[in-house]
């Protein structure tokens, strides 16, 4: 039980610094072009963390695994989430769904780290 929460303040930790001081305009402004640089550069700032967080949890293979999984699924969770809002029109002083659905963004992030850890626990 110990090393599920350490794992998931880490990774918490992670989520917050990448996601939002270490996300410049060029990332956040580009996330909903699939292929894009930015939106590129910020699921692998996530891949790389996400490494990070487990290096000392799991074999090498398995933490590069979960690594590139938690970068795939972020990369399009925020890409997603980034259509929806502009498909819809929700704008942050618009609509109050464009809150919903970062919530829910949120959220998934939070469930993809639950089965990262499932994972390798």
């Amino acid at each position: 039980m110990n090393t599920t929460l350490l794992l998931i303040t880490l990774l918490s930790i992670k989520h917050l610094i990448i996601d939002f001081p270490l996300q410049p305009r060029y990332q956040y402004s580009n996330k909903g072009k699939y292929g894009h640089p930015g939106g590129l550069l910020h699921s692998f700032l996530h891949m790389v963390g996400t490494v990070a967080c487990f290096w000392f949890f799991a074999p090498l293979s398995v933490v590069f695994l979960v690594g590139l999984l938690d970068g795939v699924l972020h990369y399009h969770i925020d890409w997603a989430k980034v259509n929806i809002n502009a498909k819809m029109g929700w704008g942050p002083t618009t609509h109050e769904e464009f809150w919903w659905l970062l919530g829910v963004d949120q959220f998934l992030h939070m469930m993809t780290y639950v089965l990262l850890i499932w994972i390798v626990v």
